[in-house]
């Protein structure tokens, strides 16, 4: 047992398997969002997020905003942007879970990788699920604590290695 873990015995569910979902090459759906995600390493433990029931597919949602009008540069005319907005919503393991917000900086980091910047992200710790929940959603959705976290080495290190993640089991 690892001395400080705060969930040393955490349950392990297994893996659904990936289910191809066909679809409109512009649409965007939660099963996209979710399959960019489940793969997260827990920043305690060698499973990934889904197989701690940190996150699931119910978990995320996708919701289409109304087109927004910009002025494209090169050629000075206008473009409607569809903007999507993607709510993810977790639970970590315990209430009192000091690697929530990490848990979120992840998540937050890997869809601002994966996604054009016209994709809102509002990612949530689940009601009830973490004492101090209000702290840190409020902390996960504002971009400049956001970015100043991740501008501190040893954080975006840990973030780095739960997103490099490379579980045997997942594919």
């Amino acid at each position: 047992m690892t001395v400080g873990m705060i969930n040393a015995n955490p349950v392990v569910h297994e893996r659904p398997e990936r289910a191809a979902h066909p679809h409109a090459a512009d649409a965007l759906d939660p099963l996209d969002v979710f399959d960019t995600v489940r793969d997260i390493k827990d920043p305690e433990h060698p499973y990934s997020l889904e197989q701690l029931s940190v996150l699931s597919q119910e978990s995320v949602s996708v919701d289409e905003k109304l087109g927004r009008i910009q002025l494209c540069r090169n050629c000075l005319c206008l473009l409607v942007v569809t903007l999507y907005v993607r709510r993810i919503t977790f639970t970590p393991t315990v209430q009192h879970c000091s690697m929530a917000t990490v848990i979120g900086l992840c998540l937050r980091l890997k869809l601002m990788q994966n996604f054009p910047p016209h994709f809102k992200v509002d990612i949530k710790v689940a009601p009830g699920s973490l004492a101090n929940e209000e702290s840190v959603n409020k902390q996960l959705n504002d971009k400049e604590r956001v970015a100043a976290a991740l501008e501190n080495p040893n954080l975006r290190q840990l973030v780095d290695e739960c997103l490099c993640f490379n579980d045997p089991y997942s594919r």
